[in-house]
C-alpha cells in the first residue's frame, strides 16, 4: 500500500499502514462492538487497522493494548491461562502509555488497567474470571 512502513514501538519496529483518522474510529468502534459482544477474535480483528494505521505512538499504544485484551480473551476462549496472563500484562503495559489518546479516543483507561489488575491477581482462576468491561467515557 502507498505510505505502508515501519514505525518504532517501544522497542521494535511496527507495521505502519496510513490510515485517516474516520476509517480508524470506524474499525475502533467494529473492535470495540464485537468485543462487547463477546466476539474476541473479530474484535482483534477489527482493531488491527486502528493500530497500523496510526503514527501517534499515544493512540497506537490504546489500539495495540485493546487488541491485546482481546486476544487474551481469545486464549480464555481456548482454555489456555497462560496466554490470558501473558496478553493482559502486555495490554496493560500499552494502555499505562495510551493518554491522552484513550481520553481522545473515550475509552476509561483507569478502570480498565484496574479491572485487568484484579483479574492478573488470581492467576489460577484467570480464565473463570470474565472479561472486563470495556468502559466509555465522553471523547474530548
Amino acid at each position: 500500500a502507498p505510505g505502508a512502513g515501519r514505525i518504532r514501538q517501544g522497542d521494535r519496529d511496527k507495521a505502519y499502514r496510513p490510515l485517516p483518522v474516520a476509517a480508524r474510529r470506524e474499525a475502533f468502534e467494529a473492535g470495540l462492538a464485537a468485543y462487547a459482544r463477546g466476539d474476541y477474535f473479530e474484535a482483534h480483528e477489527a482493531l488491527e487497522p486502528a493500530w497500523m494505521g496510526s503514527d501517534d505512538l499515544a493512540e497506537r499504544a490504546l489500539h495495540q493494548g485493546l487488541i491485546k485484551v482481546a486476544a487474551g480473551y481469545v486464549h480464555a476462549v481456548r482454555g489456555n491461562p497462560a496466554g490470558i496472563v501473558k496478553n493482559l500484562e502486555g495490554a496493560r503495559r500499552h494502555l499505562a502509555l495510551s493518554e491522552p489518546a484513550a481520553r481522545a479516543w473515550g475509552v476509561d483507561i483507569p478502570t480498565l488497567l484496574a479491572d485487568l489488575d484484579a483479574r492478573l491477581a488470581e492467576p489460577d482462576v484467570i480464565a473463570t474470571i470474565p472479561a472486563p468491561e470495556i468502559r466509555r467515557t465522553p471523547s474530548a
